[in-house]
């Protein structure tokens, strides 16, 4: 099948909805735009159609559309627009597609697969020139038709999954084992874990990462707690913890947002200086608190730039085999994660 064979296949036509409900292409206008007129029977096979096709009407005005069929938009579907993390994404897009007059517009998939696909299809109904995705699903291969139909699709913090496509990720075993050693090299070994959802990849690697250093010195997991996703949740679960019967000497806390609320939980109990914490993820005001924050600090920044810089060289035409793009993390040593523990400090 030629390339002109694929983009057709890839987006089905008005057309090929009427054929396949059996109706003609003005009453598939109308159901689309949803006009009065349809008798049931026949705007049900229309949407069975259209699922069936995964039809997306093109909403996007010819007239406001530039040469080459670009709107001059790129979408970005990001995890929690309210979050630093994203909030970086989202600035770092912005700021190289303003310099080439582009438009960025964004949504928040708050971890769910069915809010992810939505907003896709939204974008993509839209015409979005490109996409930077965060993906909650655990597949992406839905978004093959965009793919074949060349939407350039670039995705961040998280591997896609069932589609060949660029990422710009950090290596988030590495940073979290960093963080779990330098609490040990300060005299802990009950050192808690605090996790975001387990259906999250970069939840799972800091875990392996945490449970990897802890091995390298002997030492068994004992404080472990998962699906926490936001600060609420985080300051009750480690609050358990401090108040049980054994409660760990440290913590590590695998998201920022988890970190605000193993803080808060410290801090209520009057723990701060005596509990050590490291999280994973800086976040505004951690080297304000007392103690300061020592965390693993990613460069969402500098993923957005990359990123961005992928889907514009697609844009203008290159062309390369998708490959994956490591980003560092840096370990920032500022108070917190220096509380010596029972063992007292020990060389790293």
């Amino acid at each position: 099948m030629d390339s002109a064979a694929q983009v057709a296949r890839a987006r089905p036509t008005l057309r090929d909805v009427a054929q396949l409900a059996g109706v003609s292409p003005k009453t598939v206008s109308r159901v689309v735009n949803g006009e009065p007129g349809v008798s049931p029977s026949k705007a049900g096979a229309v949407e069975r159609a259209i699922r069936q096709l995964e039809y997306r009407p093109n909403i996007t005005a010819s007239s406001l559309r530039r040469a080459g069929g670009r709107t001059a938009a790129i979408a970005a579907v990001l995890e929690d627009v309210s979050n630093p993390f994203s909030s970086a994404l989202y600035r770092a897009l912005e700021d190289v597609a303003h310099a080439r007059d582009v438009m960025v517009f964004a949504g928040s998939v708050e971890e769910d697969p069915d809010r992810e696909r939505a907003l896709v299809r939204a974008f993509a109904m839209r015409q979005a020139d490109a996409m930077l995705i965060v993906p909650a699903s655990d597949n992406q291969a839905y978004l093959t038709r965009e793919v074949v139909g060349g939407t350039p699709l670039v995705f961040v913090d998280r591997p896609p999954v069932g589609l060949h496509a660029d990422a710009v990720l950090v290596d988030n075993e590495t940073g979290a084992a960093d963080a779990v050693r330098h609490l040990v090299a300060h005299g802990h070994r009950d050192i808690a874990y605090l996790g975001d959802l387990r259906t999250i990849a970069t939840a799972r690697r800091r875990f392996q990462g945490y449970k990897e250093a802890l091995s390298d010195h002997g030492i068994r997991p004992v404080h472990v707690v998962h699906d926490l996703h936001t600060s609420e949740a985080a300051a009750t679960a480690f609050g358990a913890l401090l108040d049980g019967p054994s409660a760990p000497t440290a913590c590590f806390s695998a998201q920022n947002l988890i970190t605000i609320g193993a803080i808060r939980a410290l801090r209520s109990r009057g723990l701060q200086h005596r509990v050590a914490i490291a999280g994973f993820d800086d976040f505004p005001l951690a080297d304000l608190l007392e103690p300061a924050v020592t965390v693993v600090s990613q460069d969402p920044y500098r993923m957005g730039r990359v990123a961005a810089d992928l889907l514009f060289r697609r844009l203008d035409g290159e062309d390369w085999e998708p490959t994956t793009h490591l980003v560092d993390t840096r370990l920032i040593v500022r108070g917190s994660g220096e509380i010596a523990g029972p063992g007292g400090v020990r060389s790293a």
